[in-house]
């Protein structure tokens, strides 16, 4: 059964796409990150290390379902072709995933895509030459922000993906934090790219905030300062961390990460 956790009427759940070593030593992605900060990282989530000592990183995108939708947080690494091929450990299983949740790619409503990254948008759109959005009936929600940046963020991207989309008519650009048809909210979290958004979920008192990569390694949940070497603003992504690992909640908070071992960390 794959991990899930409730929010009133919303089920999050967790679904692998893969998992595979960095392309770099942590020591390069966290630069400045001491011995002790390491040691106390290691304890929180040693399956982040390998045998080797390489960052081993999961892979995943995340299901809000409720009787309003299914929006898809997310799109992973992607099939063999897909644009992540060069780094990430493809071919992704996230369609094998998305059944197993029993979550059909017709039934997505939306898809929100956190950033353009291509370990975050390699399911979004499939086909090569004859591309074609992987969730037919779904609307994809991108800030204007990202697109704005995409000569720095991901140029290749514009044929690949965004076009393809709006070609389709499924492109649907956001100016901040908006809500969703299912009830859900994307709210702005700029820094690892300019226009990088989450996910929350509320219900009552009780939360859940799909990151992306707002936090892709335990040492920024233990160490909400310490930059990410990936971050194209590493000081707006401070403050963007420190948003929403301080938002008040009454009740029960669930962080979903996409590359920490574990999906859920509940506060």
């Amino acid at each position: 059964m794959l991990p899930s956790v409730q929010v009133g009427p919303y089920t999050v759940t967790a679904l692998p796409d893969g998992e595979g070593p960095f392309f770099s030593p942590r020591s390069e992605a966290f630069p400045g990150v001491t011995a002790e900060q390491w040691a106390a990282a290691d304890r929180f989530d040693p399956g982040a290390l390998d045998d080797g000592g390489r960052w081993w990183l999961r892979f995943r995108a995340f299901a809000i379902r409720s009787d309003r939708g299914v929006t898809l947080v997310d799109a992973g690494i992607g099939p063999a072709d897909g644009p992540a091929a060069s780094w990430a450990p493809v071919p992704g299983v996230l369609p094998a995933s998305l059944a197993a949740a029993g979550v059909a790619p017709a039934d997505v409503d939306t898809v929100v895509l956190t950033h353009l990254h291509t370990d975050h948008v390699g399911w979004a759109v499939v086909g090569g030459a004859r591309a074609r959005a992987f969730f037919p009936n779904a609307s994809y929600v991108l800030q204007q922000a990202e697109l704005d940046a995409i000569e720095e963020v991901n140029p290749q991207l514009r044929s690949t993906l965004i076009d393809p989309l709006r070609g389709a008519g499924q492109l649907r650009l956001l100016d901040g934090d908006t809500s969703l048809r299912g009830g859900e909210r994307v709210v702005a979290t700029p820094g690892h790219t300019p226009g990088h958004q989450s996910v929350l979920v509320a219900s009552g008192c009780d939360q859940a905030v799909v990151t992306g990569d707002l936090l892709v390694h335990a040492i920024q949940l233990l160490h909400p300062e310490i930059a990410y070497a990936h971050e194209m603003d590493p000081e707006r992504a401070r403050e963007s961390r420190r948003q929403v690992l301080l938002r008040p909640s009454a009740g029960t908070f669930h962080l979903a990460t996409p590359h920490l071992t574990e999906p859920f960390i509940t506060r």
